[in-house]
């Protein structure tokens, strides 16, 4: 039997603010970071398991600490009654009586206990010698559902709803896999669309991301409207007709203020709407749904938790569901959410606009469509080309699609010498 031996957490920055990779209309100078979670054993095989939750500068030594306060639970502990049982252990850590206060499943706590759950998922597939999405994908459905906690969901999706969903799956398993390692996945690039690059910049990076293979590209938007028409007017003009153009405010303005400024956008052929105001706010994103009807609404990475998702679905409040690798509770929850979409019949497209998070992401789409929904058409992943480089398995993306992984684990392993080199340590100004 082995044990956890070692819970390391670490605050991890990287200074993209200089260059103003990652701003747009409210976060103006993001410093891309992790507060990152390495696993060590006492097993013969020296393998690790390593997580992390994504932030964007001050406030990454909170979520680390939040990290270390759940080192009890895991910490000394055998590790095979863990990874035997994950559904087990995830309620142990999310219902846990006096933890649960400082959410309920949401917050920096709940994102915490992403961190350990998606370690251990990282170690899970490392000792299955498979590549995480391929160590969900050949679950059985009773397995599979087994992960997840249907509490507070049960009024839209049951356990014998997900059984449906995924024994219906089961039978196009094999093809929908090979047709994925031999044509890859749809990507879309946030790369030239950051709100503080010049109009040279931008109308390059589209140029640069049509010829790439890119379809769709995202602009941010919502700092100034008579900017965002301009830009826009560049990006259309660089990349044709034949190119989708998502847009992206990141939470910058009020239900009515939404609707009208969009009226101003519409004429550019708008692939989607994305988090036009504040992420909780359900009834507000269904009136703006209605309202910019037929451009969808997207939004989802600043989810808190299932019981949101939930009610964005029940409410038609999206018609694009953006999961997010560590924003939720890990793997377990992402399962959870990607089976409420599956019911309700919303493609899902994730967030990756962050360090380290299309390296894990991809897992989950990939099991997504080998799986669960066993769709493609209108689902994409996120791609910024940023900071792959300090990846101990970077993602694989060209001719604008993802390719799937092959490596064992789930992608989130960061290199020793990246860690020691952007490890932060000013803290007077944390």
């Amino acid at each position: 039997m082995s044990r956890i031996v070692s819970f390391e957490a670490s605050d991890v920055r990287f200074p993209t603010s200089s260059t103003l990779d990652g701003s747009d209309a409210m976060n103006l100078d993001p410093d891309y970071s992790a507060a990152y979670l390495r696993l060590a054993t006492d097993s013969a095989d020296g393998l690790e398991g390593h997580g992390f939750v994504f932030t964007i500068g001050r406030g990454t030594d909170v979520e680390v600490a939040a990290i270390r306060a759940l080192a009890p639970y895991v910490l000394d502990r055998d590790l095979e009654p863990m990874l035997d049982d994950m559904g087990g252990l995830w309620r142990e850590l999310v219902y846990d009586s006096q933890l649960r206060w400082l959410g309920p499943e949401k917050g920096v706590m709940h994102m915490a206990i992403g961190a350990v759950v998606n370690a251990l998922w990282d170690l899970k597939a490392k000792r299955a010698g498979l590549p995480l999405w391929q160590l969900l994908s050949s679950m059985t459905p009773e397995q599979l559902v087994d992960l997840v906690d249907f509490r507070y969901l049960s009024d839209a999706l049951t356990r014998e709803d997900a059984l449906a969903i995924l024994a219906a799956a089961v039978p196009g398993r094999a093809a929908r896999e090979a047709d994925l390692v031999a044509s890859g996945y749809a990507a879309y690039t946030t790369t030239p669309g950051w709100l503080g690059y010049s109009d040279e910049k931008l109308e390059r990076l589209c140029r640069e991301a049509v010829a790439d293979g890119f379809l769709q590209i995202k602009l941010k938007v919502g700092s100034s409207r008579d900017d965002d028409v301009r830009r826009l007017g560049i990006a259309r003009g660089a990349v044709g007709p034949g190119i989708r153009i998502a847009v992206d405010a990141n939470q910058r303005w009020d239900r009515d203020e939404a609707i009208d400024w969009m009226r101003d956008l519409a004429p550019f052929d708008i692939a989607w709407l994305e988090e036009p105001t504040n992420p909780d706010d359900i009834l507000s994103h269904a009136a703006i749904s209605r309202g910019v009807a037929p451009i969808p609404v997207a939004t989802g990475e600043h989810g808190g938790g299932r019981v949101m998702f939930k009610q964005f679905l029940q409410a038609d409040a999206l018609q694009v569901l953006q999961i997010d690798a560590t924003r939720v509770a890990g793997v377990n929850e992402n399962l959870a959410i990607l089976l409420l979409a599956a019911k309700f019949g919303v493609p899902v497209c994730p967030h990756a606009g962050g360090v380290g998070l299309c390296e894990i992401v991809q897992h989950l789409s990939m099991f997504d469509l080998v799986a669960v929904s066993g769709k493609k058409d209108g689902r994409m992943i996120e791609f910024v080309d940023h900071l792959h480089e300090h990846f101990v398995t970077p993602v694989d993306v060209h001719d604008g699609r993802y390719w799937p992984p092959t490596a064992p684990g789930a992608g989130s392993e960061m290199h020793d010498a990246s860690i020691r080199e952007f490890t932060f340590a000013d803290r007077a100004n944390a």
